[in-house]
């Protein structure tokens, strides 16, 4: 059954977008539902091309019907729309089959193809599912007047479909899902309060370290480097948290994994992320730091990459370089 009151109750629950973006889901669906159409599209991204981010499975092997059921409430409130469930190769090895059975008889289809990490951003993926390159578009226009195959379209990844479906059921109770790695006892995926900060998250599921540590907020790649007096904040970004021990820490080689990472991924499509990211790799790899050429780097990134991906890659390194690695003045 329709429930006609579900952008409503998404405003009022304050249920932003879990893929790391925070834009309000509400907001999302009614630009959706309030183009004038006679095609609109639903994606679900469980894609999950980060590293060390792996909520997406948990919740698709542990609660695959809620993800269906908020796709559903998705395709009844926006008119004229079908569903895809964009799967990274891993979740569609390991789900596929589930989500068929599922998904029999719905105007839902499933997409599997790697697309690495750009395709995350939601422009990039209706790139990808059209058959072309992913690639992030240019905006204006929004995906949600012109998106996959140029027509209005929706794209939330699969734990904010989850959330969807408990909050029409009226069982939200704002929290979210968070995984937890690295030099931990108790690796996994918790589900806590949003609002929740990184040190009681790591001390209530028993991963508060015996040793001294630094951590990684947001995303197995983009995120915030912070020592063990700035963990009173709530998680950033995608919901991860990874703990590093800080004595056995090769903080340039770990930037170097950053760096190999990010230039893989890279869609090649603008100077300033695709060069920055290569002399930012060539730096770690050489092993010899200069922290003004890679300031000019990270300025010119941020001010001038085409899409968001490649103006948040360098907080993670400018957070690991200053607060853990020593230069003389």
């Amino acid at each position: 059954m329709v429930d006609q009151n579900i952008i409503e109750k998404l405003k009022s629950s304050g249920l932003t977008g879990r893929s790391g973006s925070g834009f309000l889901t509400g907001l999302k669906w009614e630009a959706v539902k309030n183009e004038i159409a006679d095609k609109k599209y639903i994606i679900c991204n469980a894609s999950e091309g980060e590293p060390n981010i792996f909520k997406d499975a948990f919740i698709l092997e542990r609660y695959p019907e809620k993800v269906v059921d908020g796709i559903k409430i998705a395709l009844e409130t926006i008119d004229n729309s079908e569903a895809i469930i964009y799967l990274g190769k891993n979740n569609y090895k390991n789900f596929s089959k589930k989500l068929e059975s599922l998904i029999t008889g719905l105007p839902i289809k499933l997409f599997e193809k790697t697309g690495g990490y750009i395709a995350g951003e939601e422009s990039a993926a209706c790139e990808l599912i059209e058959g072309k390159k992913p690639e992030p578009r240019t905006k204006p226009p929004f995906i949600s007047q012109i998106g996959l195959y140029g027509k209005p379209t929706l794209v939330n990844n699969v734990e904010t479909f989850y959330f969807v479906a408990k909050i029409s059921e009226g069982d939200y109770k704002k929290t979210k899902f968070y995984s937890i790695s690295g030099d931990v006892k108790n690796k996994g995926v918790f589900e806590l309060p949003e609002d929740a900060t990184i040190e009681k998250i790591l001390k209530e599921t028993k991963n508060w370290p015996d040793f001294e540590f630094f951590v990684k907020s947001g995303g197995g790649a983009c995120g915030q480097i912070l020592l063990q007096n700035e963990l009173n904040q709530p998680v950033c970004g995608s919901a991860g948290i990874i703990i590093f021990d800080k004595k056995k820490t090769d903080v340039i080689k770990l930037m170097k994994e950053w760096a190999e990472f990010f230039h893989k991924g890279n869609c090649d499509k603008c100077v300033p992320c695709r060069e920055g990211i290569y002399r930012i790799l060539k730096m770690m790899e050489s092993e010899r730091i200069d922290k003004k050429i890679l300031d000019d780097l990270f300025f010119a990134m941020e001010e001038s990459s085409f899409c968001s991906l490649g103006r948040s890659i360098p907080e993670t390194f400018r957070g690991a370089i200053n607060k853990l690695l020593k230069f003389t003045p």
